[in-house]
């Protein structure tokens, strides 16, 4: 049997074999209170979307400058996010303003690694799995989490050369690997390290659980 804690949702796992009964199982997860209590005190804090809040905006860190008398339309400052409209469905308009942007930045940055290839892709989308930053389909088509639009533009455009690269390799082969890179213009592996280290808490911003 085994227990972990996922960093991007706070939620306890646990993970047994065919032949342990559900009573067994759940009576040896409850002996493990002292680890799963440690484990969840290590998970970034949920990030609500409210009022005076602060989010990550392209890697900066941008207040929600809230005023119900000014427009509903989301307007990009330096270090702030101005937006007005009721109060209640804040978060919700902001959210959709967020994944807007992320597609509308990250459709351009996708057709200027795709003319660099010399490849076509056929649709890109934005969703908000947990599981990958970025897929690329054998049709053509690459969606992403809109989440990219809170990372640093670096973090994010080295997410756009890997999905196009795929797009010539779909592998992890050392050709892929060069492709990306020269996509990219530098080393990416940066790019991943901070997914990995900060991708957790992009996923903790704005989510009801």
């Amino acid at each position: 049997m085994r227990l972990r804690v996922d960093p991007r949702t706070g939620a306890v796992l646990l993970t047994v074999p065919k032949r342990v009964s559900r009573r067994r199982a759940l009576e040896w997860a409850a002996g493990q209170r002292a680890w799963i209590e440690a484990a969840l005190a290590n998970v970034v804090p949920r990030a609500e979307i409210a009022p005076g809040a602060a989010i990550p905006f392209r890697g900066e860190a941008h207040v929600i400058d809230w005023e119900e008398g000014r427009a509903r339309t989301v307007r990009v400052e330096p270090g702030n996010l101005r937006i007005g409209g009721p109060l209640d469905g804040l978060s919700g308009r902001l959210i959709r303003w967020l994944k807007a942007e992320a597609r509308r930045v990250l459709e351009a940055e996708t057709r200027e690694y795709a003319a660099k290839a010399g490849v076509t892709v056929t649709r890109v989308g934005v969703g908000d799995t947990l599981s990958r930053w970025g897929s690329c389909s054998s049709s053509g088509g690459i969606r992403y989490s809109w989440r990219l639009i809170l990372a640093p533009d670096w973090v994010r455009r080295a997410t756009v050369a890997h999905e196009v690269a795929h797009r010539v390799h779909m592998n992890h082969g050392p050709d892929f690997h060069a492709l990306v890179e020269a996509l990219y213009g530098e080393d990416p592996a940066p790019a991943r390290q901070w997914l990995r280290r900060e991708g957790p808490g992009l996923h903790r911003i704005g989510r009801a659980v």
